[in-house]
């Protein structure tokens, strides 16, 4: 069993309780406008070229994004942190891309992490057939679910696919009483309008496994990549989202849920 992912991090401290390790899959069904991790979205590994600066000068190298890789071969990674997480109360996310996008390797890398009884978490956008979604819920400890934009049609035009599958999924992980931490990403005008804040807060506050909100400004670290990449930005916003509004639209979730977070 094989799968392409394009990065192992280790002692993340923002991807679940405790320090953990996190394994970037690559590939993703979604095309966020504001995405920016664009060397995740492609399901094949991409060469691009990176600037190095070495004593005043510039030179050009070239480098793949996405390497294939075993189970054993990640889960020698993951078990190097085990002391890790049992000092901290950590263990290993599954992100992305869309770690979904590749089931049947998530799937192995799940039952390899519950035969040395490691906590999981799975960060997920919910864009995921239905099987696929619901053979994953017994094995993952935590969902760290994205909720972007409820509206179907406005969800289709700012991601490329519809809602009606991630509301689906994140009602049948509720439904299996996992904890939830959903995700929601503050792009101005496009996330953060009210009547979408509204609803999401509604639909989060509507799950009693939902154990906090973590509000996602945007930021613009990302259009740097897309160049590397041969792609274009589809949404060149270089400022930082405001601080002020954040802090408002915290205090509006706050109202019907116990704990909101900004950035997570």
């Amino acid at each position: 069993m094989k799968g392409i992912i394009f990065d192992i991090r280790h002692f993340s401290v923002n991807d679940g309780p405790g320090i953990r390790t996190t394994v970037f899959f690559k590939g993703c069904p979604l095309r966020c406008r504001w995405c920016h991790n664009p060397e995740g979205q492609s399901f094949d590994p991409e060469s691009y070229t990176r600037i190095n600066k070495l004593t005043g000068r510039e030179f050009e190298v070239r480098e793949v994004a996405g390497n294939s890789v075993s189970v054993s071969q990640v889960m020698g990674e993951i078990e190097k942190d085990i002391p890790v997480y049992d000092e901290s109360g950590g263990g290993v996310t599954f992100s992305g891309g869309e770690p979904l996008g590749q089931p049947a390797f998530l799937m192995a890398l799940l039952n390899a992490c519950a035969g040395k009884q490691i906590h999981t978490a799975v960060d997920t956008c919910g864009y995921a057939g239905k099987k696929d979604f619901e053979q994953v819920i017994p094995l993952t400890s935590l969902f760290l679910f994205d909720l972007k934009i409820a509206k179907d049609e406005e969800h289709k035009r700012h991601t490329g696919v519809s809602v009606t599958p991630v509301l689906r999924n994140l009602e049948n992980a509720a439904a299996a009483g996992k904890e939830i931490i959903i995700r929601i990403p503050l792009v101005s005008g496009i996330t953060d309008t009210g009547h979408n804040l509204s609803r999401l807060r509604d639909i989060a506050a509507s799950f009693s496994g939902v154990s906090r909100v973590d509000l996602l400004p945007y930021h613009s670290t990302g259009i740097c990549k897309y160049p590397k990449f041969g792609r274009s930005v589809a949404m060149d916003c270089k400022n930082g989202y405001d601080e002020n509004r954040a802090e408002k639209i915290k205090e509006f979730f706050l109202e019907k849920l116990p704990e909101v977070t900004i950035g997570g």
